[in-house]
């Protein structure tokens, strides 16, 4: 056992702010990171907000009864530390509270903050359920009355009896059993207070109740199979994925963790009433997704699409920036990178080195590293990355970069469960041994032995059916991959046809590629396009996206479309697919050339026959638009 950690041994004087200068939520974050910066306790300040307010975006950390606790976990934070400040006058913190914020704990976790640490940094949000603990707060005069009373506060929480039963002192009774799981994002603050107001409720209103806290030094008084099968109902407060399908069966009450705190009485009311649906099991929970604290709206998108979008997403930047300095380098000559040919300049050669040799060779270990990392968490980064490096070097490309994701992720996920039996002693070597070693390994030696040489024949193979297609018709060629580019829009199909213009690039053929990226550029267009002559058609939302997708049309970003399609794909798909089949066609037709390999109006000035180029595009934006309009009905709001 290790040295216990106090609340005050984090909480100094020079962390306090009496009395806080701050008007606005902003003011108030920007004075206590300035206050924590000021004691020595973070190296980067602008790191730091940066990741209060990512923790913020999640949900608002104002819990209600004046209280708001800021937090974040991050290699910003030299030492655990936690800042306070004291509005008089209150501060609008959280736009779904009507009652202003008093009193401001900023919670600065390292990155690899120790079991204790956050033990302790929980222990804060305990103590300030207390309603009197609370009040005595806003009366002190001193720094030091201050940390008196915490000190105080810690001392009797300590002494306390800390049983989780809930049940009632006054009446006895255990009629009514509930269980509970709490969890937020970072686990340091929310999942504690949510879980003390419920079990604090549940003993006014002689509740037998046992609560599973989610928090950062892992599940807490877990929840047996008989204590669900015995529970009147279940109740989940989490803004972060939890196990569910435990629940299968049982009544099912599931909110963002912040209603823990502020809702305890009215979500154990309905507990007990049992007014809530069953959980059918499956994955049909929100837990299936990221909540929002700010929206309760149930996640539709199955676990392979959040997995494959999370490395596509992360994959992106790369494809951007490489392809448009690709482009550049294009400029000064198409072979100008190349030392042997006349045209060599020395600046185009770096252009093709950074963007190429660089950014376009880490596109598919990214694609591997994150969809496996979306799966296993941060364990299954590193063997994804290696088998997205083994997809990219042997061949198999953006599909075996898929599968090399995929495959990391669930080897890493099945080593977790392999390994759960572990002694805790055992714990940290884990992440640090076991789960980078045996992972990379096994998607090291499937990828090298099972996978990669069939799926780089594959790739071989429709590259070939398309390039003796393109000989035979090519406007058919131009068809085909402009309806390729829009069929899942960043996905495997629309891969497929990118990989195939730069393999015919790297062939001296620049037909094929100015019809995809002239593709890829329709459906987002098309859909801005619809959202502002066909208003009636889409949401506020849909409509406010709309704007965002002119721009991303216009850079190449076909995945602008993407949120349209997952909302009514019925619809969106077909019209975005024939918009783009059209553009592919007439780039085709018109006898476009495109020798980058990125699209958007960067290569423009290498685009061969940039004007029908862009006629080509602009059609295939009208056709989208108005089948849109012809199979969309209007929306109700």
């Amino acid at each position: 056992m290790g040295q216990e950690i106090r609340v005050i041994d984090l909480l100094k004087a020079d962390t306090i702010i009496m009395r806080l200068s701050a008007t606005s939520k902003e003011e108030v974050l920007d004075e206590l990171i300035e206050k924590l910066a000021e004691a020595g306790r973070l190296r980067d300040k602008a790191e730091m907000k940066k990741q209060i307010l990512a923790r913020e975006a999640l949900g608002s950390t104002g819990i209600g009864e004046g209280i708001a606790i800021p937090h974040a976990k991050t290699a910003a934070v030299i030492t655990p530390s936690i800042a306070f400040g004291y509005s008089p006058e209150g501060i609008d913190f959280d736009s779904l509270d009507k009652q202003k914020a008093h009193l401001f704990f900023m919670i600065a976790a390292t990155e690899d903050a120790n079991q204790a640490h956050l033990e302790t940094l929980a222990l804060l949000s305990q103590m300030l359920m207390d309603d009197d603990f609370r009040r005595s707060l806003t009366e002190v005069k001193s720094k030091e009355e201050f940390l008196e009373l915490i000190a105080k506060k810690e001392q009797e929480i300590h002494g306390g009896d800390e049983s989780v039963s809930g049940t009632s002192e006054k009446t006895g009774t255990q009629a009514v059993k509930i269980v509970a799981v709490t969890a937020c994002p970072t686990g340091i603050a929310h999942t504690y207070m949510a879980a003390d107001s419920l079990k604090k409720k549940a003993a006014e209103l002689g509740f037998q109740i046992k609560v599973e806290t989610n928090g950062s030094g892992g599940v807490k008084n877990k929840l047996t199979p008989e204590e669900i099968a015995e529970a009147t109902a279940v109740i989940v407060a989490a803004d972060k994925q939890v196990e569910m399908e435990r629940f299968a069966g049982k009544i099912l009450i599931e909110v963002p963790v912040a209603e823990g705190i502020r809702n305890a009485e009215g979500l154990l009311q309905q507990a007990a009433s049992q007014n809530a649906p069953v959980y059918q099991g499956g994955g049909t929970s929100s837990q299936d997704k990221l909540h929002s604290a700010k929206s309760e709206n149930k996640s539709k998108q199955p676990a392979f699409y959040k997995h494959l979008m999370n490395g596509v997403s992360n994959m992106l930047p790369f494809v951007v920036g490489g392809g448009i300095i690709i482009a550049i380098s294009f400029m000064f000559g198409i072979h100008a990178s190349d030392p042997n040919d006349p045209t060599f300049n020395p600046i185009a050669k770096l252009l093709s080195d950074i963007g190429s040799g660089a950014a376009f060779a880490l596109m598919i270990p990214v694609l591997a590293g994150f969809i496996a990392s979306s799966i296993a968490d941060r364990p299954g980064f590193a063997p994804g990355m290696v088998g997205g490096l083994i997809a990219a070097q042997s061949g198999a490309g953006f599909l075996g970069g898929l599968i090399a994701g995929f495959l990391a992720g669930y080897t890493v996920v099945g080593l977790k469960k392999l390994f759960a039996g572990l002694p805790t002693s055992l714990e940290g070597i884990k992440p640090t041994l076991l789960y980078p070693l045996l992972g990379i390994f096994i998607t090291g030696f499937i990828m090298l032995y099972v996978v990669a040489e069939p799926v780089a024949l594959a790739n071989t193979a429709l590259g070939n059916w398309l390039e003796n297609m393109g000989q035979g018709n090519a406007v058919i060629l131009g068809i085909i991959l402009g309806a390729m580019m829009a069929f899942d829009m960043g996905g495997p199909v629309n891969k497929a046809a990118f990989t195939f213009g730069i393999m015919m690039i790297s062939n001296g053929n620049y037909l094929p590629h100015a019809a995809i990226m002239a593709a890829g550029m329709t459906p987002p267009l098309g859909l801005a396009l619809a959202t502002t002559l066909f208003r009636k058609k889409f949401t506020a939302e849909e409509r406010q996206a709309g704007k965002t997708a002119y721009i991303l049309g216009a850079t190449f970003i076909t995945e602008a479309a993407i949120p349209f399609a997952a909302a009514d794909p019925a619809r969106v798909i077909p019209s975005t697919m024939v918009g783009s089949a059209v553009a592919g066609g007439l780039s085709m037709f018109f006898g476009c050339t495109l020798p980058a390999p990125h699209g958007g109006i960067f290569v423009l000035p290498v685009v061969g026959s940039a004007g029908l180029y862009i006629v080509s595009i602009l059609v295939g934006t009208a056709v989208t638009a108005f089948m849109l309009n012809l199979l969309k009905k209007e929306t109700v709001e």
